[in-house]
């Protein structure tokens, strides 16, 4: 009789434990079931998640820009936000045009443009607010293999120097001058576009050419040119090219200009911890008419040279020397106030 109901105690105590068991496996089934669940609505947000559109304008689609693409190609700016069209303005005149009609939310081009357009008393003047590249881009370009070239071999002889007034020129002059050369002794051309420069070079007209990228490494491909100086060595750290938006644009909207300099900043960031081999590789789809072995020597070029900065912050000194560079070349009469032209609180921010 105690045998029985030692069996039946024993059972009940059995039967207890694996009810237990059973409700624990059962739970922990739902909180698996939950967490999946929840991960796959998360996913879902996220795929239907809206992204803002935002245009921006660049002045030229050139290599010399590789951060920004890379920041396209891997997807930065959708992380950030932001579903980003793309259009090439061919020169910064027209970049400008664009950004004060409306056309675009951001302009891409040599921060010069900003300071011209603030002079002449814009009302809703655009404000720097990233700069991207710290170096010329352009090269110097002869007929010939000059390898003791000095650039007193200028004197006398005609230079495609690019529009008047934009950075190409200017800073080619500035270059002059660091050199004792007055701009004066050198025949400059100033009728031609930069994005036609070497077309007309190729067809016979100037000596010299100051040419951008990919332009300089294909008139040596073609035998129709050959690299004797680099404009972005010989002028020193100049801010050459930065981003802008308009100044009710950005009061508007700071959570997208903040998203926007963000995605610039990893581009940035992968590009000073990367190879020059790395960095052509992710950015082949921007160059598609350029073979890789091309586009791997110019982002080389570019990458030794030191073209782009750590940060995308527009320091005040800088912003000095680029109207240092304005007066010398007789473009700007009365210099314009720092403070109302540049911002770097996004650019602060995104750097942390």
């Amino acid at each position: 009789m105690k045998n029985k109901k030692r069996i039946a105690l024993a059972a009940i105590t059995l039967l207890g434990v694996m009810a237990l068991q059973t409700a624990a496996f059962a739970e922990e089934t739902t909180e698996h079931a939950a967490k999946e669940s929840a991960k796959e609505a998360a996913k879902d947000a996220e795929e239907l998640k809206v992204l803002t559109e935002v245009t921006l304008n660049e002045v030229a689609h050139s290599i010399f820009y590789a951060p920004q693409y890379v920041a396209i190609e891997n997807g930065y700016f959708e992380e950030e936000g932001i579903d980003l069209t793309l259009v090439t303005g061919f020169g910064a005149d027209k970049v400008m045009t664009a950004l004060l009609s409306g056309e675009a939310d951001i302009g891409f081009m040599g921060s010069e443009a900003s300071i011209y357009t603030y002079s002449g008393g814009a009302a809703d003047a655009p404000v720097n607010f990233a700069q991207l590249t710290q170096r010329a881009g352009n090269f110097l370009v002869a007929r010939e293999e000059m390898p003791e070239f000095a650039w007193k071999d200028l004197v006398g002889e005609e230079v495609l120097g690019g529009r008047k007034g934009g950075m190409p020129e200017m800073v080619f002059e500035y270059i002059l001058r660091r050199n004792g050369i007055d701009p004066s002794e050198v025949k400059i051309d100033q009728s031609i576009d930069f994005g036609s420069t070497a077309a007309a070079f190729s067809s016979g007209k100037g000596t010299y050419t100051v040419e951008f990228e990919p332009s300089a490494t294909i008139l040596e491909q073609e035998g129709a040119g050959y690299v004797v100086a680099s404009l972005g060595t010989d002028s020193g750290y100049v801010p050459y090219t930065a981003y802008c938006a308009k100044t009710g644009y950005l009061e508007a909207h700071p959570e997208v200009i903040q998203a926007f300099t963000n995605a610039l900043q990893k581009g940035m960031d992968y590009v000073n911890t990367h190879t020059p081999e790395e960095i052509a590789e992710v950015i082949r789809p921007q160059f598609k008419e350029t073979d890789p072995e091309t586009i791997t020597a110019i982002v080389t070029r570019y990458y030794e040279q030191d073209t782009w900065k750590k940060d995308l912050i527009f320091e005040q000194d800088s912003f000095e020397l680029l109207q240092d560079i304005l007066q010398e070349a007789g473009e700007l009469e009365e210099r314009m106030p720092y403070e109302k032209l540049v911002n770097t609180k996004f650019a602060e921010q995104a750097a942390k």
